[in-house]
């Protein structure tokens, strides 16, 4: 006998989300903390074992986060992330098929303050990535930085994030059997200092090396644009030149990671907090750039395929950024 369970209140579904959003935020700005503590704090207690079989595992799977990573598919599958995904919501948007027998490289706009489109549409499966792209692995890369946290790295891999150097993109993208899918957020955490509502400044004129990497490996590069990236937090302003421009910057270089200044809405109120606003995003997959490959091109050659690459953004941009209420007279500006 099929049992039947009665749909969820709209308040329900509401605080569902509420909490799913709140777990997401805390994980991104206190987890990390929290997984170093534990670790240690375990050291001094009669569960000082636990730490210790972890860090001689940890020893032994150093390498994991530049070999593909480990991801798991019940957690990358959880309820929670759907819950997420209708709190904003969040859609993935397909404009072109991806062959499975090609590995690809893609380059995901904007950054935002913390890049909520890239994890949950290249890190879950809740906006349908399997469906809309068959036989396509998803690789997310992230600072190396968060892979040296106890507990916290097994929590990144385990959705199908990758350490962000070289040697990692490297082992993805040479799969002889295809089908893998490298997202890099190419703007960085520089990129974040300047995510605003409105804003459509992309940290990319000078950014080549994932072009590079793209020709090295014969690897066709994709465009992503994800609108209502920037609309989801508020931030102290910071122009350039100013005081607090110059202290994030210098804390990003000492630390690798950018601190943007960021509020939004609270839990019971709308004036002020961390939780981010109701605001719908739409990341829309471009169509595949076809990159000849060579092992050592020359700066010539990573120009024209970049000014390629900028080319086939914008026009990403122009053609959808009607449908997502973005006005006629705003376009996308490189710096």
């Amino acid at each position: 006998m099929k049992i039947e369970f009665a749909p969820l209140s709209v308040p329900l579904q509401r605080r569902l989300q509420m909490a799913s959003v709140l777990q997401w935020v805390f994980s991104f700005l206190c987890l990390a903390q929290c997984c170093t503590a534990a670790f240690i704090a375990l050291f001094f207690t009669r569960f000082w074992l636990v730490s210790a079989l972890y860090a001689a595992w940890w020893f032994l799977d150093r390498e994991k986060p530049s070999k593909g990573g480990r991801r798991i598919h019940s957690i990358r599958n959880s309820i929670v992330w759907r819950y997420m995904r209708d709190y904003f919501p969040i859609t993935l948007v397909k404009t072109a098929e991806l062959d499975p027998r090609q590995n690809y490289l893609m380059g995901f706009h904007p950054h935002g303050v913390l890049a909520a489109g890239a994890f949950l549409n290249f890190c879950t499966e809740a906006s349908g990535f399997s469906t809309l792209f068959p036989g396509i692995t998803p690789h997310l890369m992230m600072l190396s930085l968060w892979f040296r946290i106890p507990f916290f790295r097994d929590y990144l891999m385990s959705g199908g994030l990758v350490s962000s150097d070289k040697e990692s993109a490297s082992y993805v993208l040479r799969k002889l059997e295809g089908g893998n899918l490298l997202v890099i957020i190419v703007g960085g955490a520089q990129e974040a200092l300047d995510a605003r509502p409105g804003s459509c400044t992309l940290l990319l004129k000078n950014r080549k090396g994932f072009v590079r990497l793209a020709i090295e490996h014969g690897t066709p590069l994709v465009p992503i644009f994800s609108f209502g990236e920037n609309d989801l937090f508020e931030q102290v302003r910071n122009p350039k030149g100013s005081w607090l421009r110059c202290l994030q910057h210098r804390l990003q270089q000492i630390m690798g990671i950018s601190l943007p200044l960021f509020h939004a809405r609270g839990i019971f109120q709308y004036s002020f907090g961390l939780v981010p606003h109701r605001r719908p995003i739409y990341t829309v997959v471009g169509k595949p750039i076809p990159v000849q490959r060579k092992h050592r091109p020359s700066n010539e050659e990573v120009d024209q395929v970049h000014q390629k690459y900028l080319n086939e953004l914008s026009k990403l941009f122009e053609e959808h950024k009607a449908k997502y209420n973005v006005p006629e007279d705003r376009h996308l500006e490189f710096i």
